[in-house]
């Protein structure tokens, strides 16, 4: 038998109708993407996908992703667009034009009040050495992994001060009811 998702008050059947929807990509705004770009390649070790500019709106996207196999993606940049869009996992990072040149813009995190947005998560193979490759690059944490209610899990911050949640898969196993 396969597993069809855990059964919750709300949850209806899938519809048929939804067969091939995949959740593509999540987005943040960021302030200054060479400081974000920089975050995300350098410590996180992601790779930009694709970028698209909208010049008549002033402002251009990002994607990064983290790629097993560079073979896979394709050079010619319309083919790499659309397999960026059919992908999973996907960030999208936005930066409007100009943020990077405002001393006092932030923006709001989702984790200060009023709270909306939590985090996004990356899984690491080994917690503890992902855990000293962030004190090396001088990471900001918000929770390490010793440190908590809930052991085996660290949070930090990326640049624009976004938290990012990290674990590793097995340890995640006997978490929760």
């Amino acid at each position: 038998m396969s597993f069809h998702g855990e059964a919750h008050p709300g949850i209806m059947p899938t519809p048929p109708e939804t067969q091939g929807f995949r959740l593509n990509h999540t987005m943040l705004r960021i302030k200054d993407p060479e400081r974000s770009l920089s975050f995300y390649s350098r410590v996180l070790g992601m790779q930009v996908m694709r970028r698209l500019d909208f010049a008549e709106m002033g402002f251009s996207l990002y994607f990064l992703a983290h790629v097993d196999k560079a073979g896979s993606v394709p050079e010619d940049v319309e083919a790499r667009t659309a397999w960026t869009f059919q992908q999973t996992g996907i960030l999208e990072l936005t930066h409007n034009w100009g943020t990077e040149r405002q001393e006092d813009f932030a923006y709001h995190d989702g984790n200060a009040e009023p709270q909306g947005f939590g985090h996004i998560c990356i899984s690491v193979p080994h917690l503890e050495t992902a855990q000293a490759w962030f004190d090396a690059h001088d990471v900001t944490f918000v929770k390490r992994a010793d440190q908590g209610k809930m052991q085996d899990v660290i949070f930090i911050k990326d640049p624009d001060g976004y938290w990012i949640e990290v674990v590793q898969a097995d340890r995640m196993a006997a978490k929760g009811d």
